[in-house]
């Protein structure tokens, strides 16, 4: 008898929950070089709080944050989740997060949880991945085509509903 396996979600934090191009003062610089207050400042992706929740819900919680950044941009990137209220909002405990230094590094995360699915912005994280994570979401605007192993996804809207139609069962989550 085949065992199926549990979905397991991974998400980038940066470009795909932060939304630097946004920020006021202009582009991620704000984010990872600005005072505190510029950092805080930095908005989220339009509707990515409620997009996730969504997730969390139709991934009974098997949902993760990965992240590539140093020790500085790290601990940023802390205070602005904590600062947004975003574990309480999305339902992803502060434990469920995972950073490297390295962007091939996020293959090491993916195997080590048994992520299933995956959301991210950078093509070069996708091609490290593949193999180890079934569904590939390339997140936002791309430069290059996405291949064939990937599904792109414009917005958090687009990669809700794609995400939630790869689900063995739909779970009835959407609004």
């Amino acid at each position: 008898m085949r065992r199926e396996q549990t979905s397991r979600l991974g998400i980038d934090i940066g470009r795909v929950i932060i939304d630097g191009s946004s920020h006021p003062n202009g582009g991620d610089t704000a984010f990872i070089d600005g005072d505190e207050q510029a950092m805080l400042d930095t908005p989220e992706m339009n509707g990515a709080f409620d997009a996730i929740t969504r997730l969390v819900e139709a991934f009974d919680g098997e949902v993760w944050l990965v992240s590539k950044c140093g020790p500085r941009v790290r601990a940023r990137t802390r205070r602005w989740l904590a600062a947004r209220g975003f574990h309480a909002r999305t339902g992803i405990s502060p434990a469920r997060m995972r950073f490297c230094r390295r962007r091939p590094e996020k293959r090491k995360h993916c195997l080590d949880l048994q992520l299933t699915h995956f959301v991210d912005d950078h093509p070069a994280v996708h091609q490290a991945i593949r193999g180890a994570v079934h569904y590939q979401f390339f997140f936002g605007p791309q430069r290059m085509p996405v291949p064939d192993y990937g599904t792109h996804v414009h917005d958090w809207s687009a990669a809700q509903a794609a995400i939630l139609d790869t689900l063995p069962t739909r779970a009835a989550v959407t609004d």
